[in-house]
């Protein structure tokens, strides 16, 4: 687009602002601040309008049932059979979200690339890989694995992955795409410039990778390799296991569209989102989007009533994920501290909550799927989640569980 474009398209949107600092910019940087604002996606910004309800407050909730880890342990290997027999065929892939960063843990680079050893190279890749490549000994199979980063990673996240040998996979069966970005705004719903030819913008949540997906092209290579299933995973567990033929066969096996790690909640207020129904859909509420009451609800057995807590660990029929391109999947309108230039060009640093960032979450595709079988797994073999540098859920954390499942750090 040219400069009249660009200020039409900004005026439609309420967004004449974004060319503030046009007169003070070089032909290079008027160049880079209308590429970068044709890139806007505008339509989150429909959401401060239009607010949805995303707590489950005033919907009718109740308990999702599932599979414990008594019945999937009392069929572990008709699952498993099946699984195996789906990965040899092909019929699976995955997908792993990392276009996180490791700031919250003390470094700049790829969240993924953090170092869990101690006394040697241990990434939390690495960690994934190796679970990786346990599970799919017994089948022999390789699926495609796609890599989602953000613009931010991306090449350091490549070269990571090719430095590492592809931490024993093979080269050829991994592909990486950079996620899509959302505008950040204000508190009044005004795009703030992160630089005068810069706005600022943010991955648009992990909800975003379908149609990151689609519009990086990988999506018919996966299609013509004859994938069924999508196994997608986060980056931020290091006892994530994706291609689990168990959990695989399970859910094949169920007729479900989707199938869902979780484990058991330790507590009301434990940080991960809830599977449950909601207005006779399956759906997930996140920990900071769920009533105090429905936290706290008890079953008959003094046990929680909505006790599934998610991993971000899902299957999803790649059949059914199409048809929710029809579906308008949610925006989650977060307060965040945004870094911006002011009307006087001044960088500022704000030290409290002064913006907006617009995220979709992989959690409300669930909704999407039509049916969801949630498959409990054992907290102590398959959730240690690296959020934090110290603390609850925490580096700490997860290397005493790394240590506790035998692996030398």
């Amino acid at each position: 687009m040219n400069y009249e474009q660009t200020k039409e398209l900004l005026k439609r949107n309420g967004q004449e602002q974004l060319l503030r600092f046009w007169d003070e910019l070089d032909e290079t940087g008027k160049e880079k601040l209308l590429r970068n604002i044709e890139r806007l996606d505008f339509a989150v910004l429909e959401n401060l309008k239009h607010p949805q309800n995303l707590s489950g407050e005033g919907s009718r909730l109740s308990p999702v049932k599932g599979l414990s880890v008594a019945e999937i342990e009392a069929n572990e290997q008709r699952f498993k059979t099946i699984g195996n027999e789906a990965l040899k065929s092909g019929k699976i892939a995955g997908l792993l979200l990392a276009g996180g960063q490791g700031t919250r843990l003390g470094t700049e680079g790829p969240k993924g690339a953090f170092n869990m050893g101690v006394t040697r190279e241990l990434s939390i890749f690495a960690c994934q890989m190796n679970n990786i490549l346990n599970d799919l000994r017994e089948s022999g199979a390789r699926p495609l694995l796609l890599v989602m980063t953000s613009e931010k990673n991306n090449e350091e996240t490549q070269e990571f992955w090719k430095e590492n040998g592809y931490f024993g996979y093979d080269a050829e069966k991994v592909r990486f795409f950079v996620q899509d970005a959302a505008p950040c705004t204000d508190m009044n719903g005004k795009i703030l410039p992160e630089e005068k030819d810069t706005p600022a913008t943010s991955p648009n949540g992990n909800g975003g990778w379908f149609s990151s997906l689609k519009k990086s092209g990988l999506y018919e290579e996966l299609k013509n390799g004859g994938a069924e299933w999508l196994n997608v995973y986060a980056v931020d567990n290091v006892l994530q296991r994706p291609f689990d033929p168990v959990f695989i066969g399970a859910t094949l096996e169920s007729g479900k569209a989707c199938g869902a790690k979780c484990v058991r909640k330790n507590s009301p207020q434990e940080k991960v989102g809830v599977l449950c129904e909601k207005d006779g859909k399956a759906a997930v509420i996140e920990y900071y989007e769920l009533t105090e009451e429905t936290a706290n609800a008890r079953a008959a057995d003094g046990s929680l009533e909505y006790s599934y807590g998610v991993i971000l660990n899902y299957l999803f029929s790649l059949e059914r994920l199409e048809e929710t391109e029809r579906e308008t999947i949610p925006v989650h309108i977060v307060k965040k501290k945004i870094p911006y230039v002011n009307e006087r060009g001044e960088k500022c640093e704000p030290q409290r909550e002064n913006g907006l960032k617009f995220e979709t979450l992989a959690v409300d595709l669930i909704s999407f799927m039509g049916s969801v079988l949630p498959c409990e797994v054992r907290r102590e073999k398959e959730f240690a989640p690296v959020k934090n540098a110290t603390g609850a859920d925490s580096v700490e954390t997860a290397r005493a569980l790394l240590e506790l499942n035998g692996v030398t750090l």
